[in-house]
């Protein structure tokens, strides 16, 4: 009896952990890059009686950006529907470094205007489909390289170009091939397959990302204070939200002795 209930303990313990299991198989295999990503930080700030043209407050943003010079950053305005597939779009300002993106937006809600900021990490997971499309570039280069060398030497020529490739991913992310680091990371399926198996995490890149996502949300809501400020209006946060994650990036106050 008891080991009957020892049994069915076991069995229930173990059910939230099979299917996590079966929930990741079944993302391998059907799951594609989640092109949102994951939020890790969003506010928003809402300012009564102002009006300006979205175009105006994202050049003003651009510009400050622009002029940071910040290393790998891409600028670029990006569209996302106001509800369904048939709805209105609205123009958002996106910066994006590796995975990482900061996503704006200055928009009227009524008679007042806010203005928002997401940061937004999009993970690079490796799924089937990204295995299946390697498996077919070999295919395809086996059958061009077969036709003038014979099969044979077609073979040994794969293995090469095979370990050739997985050398060029292991080192490209090294100080001497900062340019083949970024080439890898703009070709579509290689650039995933490179950062979720081969690219290396360094304190230096680990300490560019944190100064990137803490440093433009910022300077961004500067801008904003700013530009309320020279029109008279007094910008009010409405909203501001934080990861987890994000949080481990906070500053920590140093500990008070306890009083005796």
């Amino acid at each position: 009896m008891m080991g009957f209930r020892y049994l069915t303990m076991t069995t229930r313990d173990d059910k939230p952990k099979n299917s996590e299991r079966l929930r990741r198989v079944i993302d391998f295999i059907f799951g594609f890059e989640n092109k949102r990503g994951d939020i890790l930080e969003h506010w928003i700030y809402s300012a009564d009686g102002f009006a300006l043209p979205p175009a105006a407050f994202y050049g003003l943003i651009e510009k400050q950006l622009s002029d940071r010079k910040i290393p790998g950053m891409e600028i670029a305005k990006q569209e996302f529907a106001e509800g369904g597939l048939l709805s209105d779009q609205r123009i958002y300002l996106r910066f994006l470094r590796e995975r990482l993106a900061i996503v704006a937006c200055a928009a009227p809600f009524g008679n007042i205007y806010f203005f928002s900021c997401r940061t937004v990490h999009v993970p690079a997971l490796v799924r089937l489909w990204h295995i299946v499309a390697a498996l077919v570039f070999f295919n395809v280069t086996g059958v061009l390289l077969a036709i003038p060398l014979g099969l044979p030497f077609a073979l040994v020529a794969q293995i090469a170009l095979l370990f050739a490739l997985v050398g060029v991913l292991r080192n490209a992310g090294t100080s001497a091939f900062n340019d083949m680091d970024a080439l890898l990371l703009k070709i579509p399926v290689v650039s995933t397959i490179y950062q979720d198996w081969f690219r290396v995490d360094t304190y230096y890149r680990d300490d560019t990302r944190t100064l990137y996502v803490k440093m433009l949300p910022n300077l961004i809501k500067a801008a904003t204070e700013e530009m309320c400020a020279e029109k008279g209006v007094k910008l009010v946060r409405r909203y501001h939200f934080q990861h987890a994650l994000h949080e481990l990036f906070q500053t920590v106050p140093p500990f008070m002795e306890e009083e005796k």
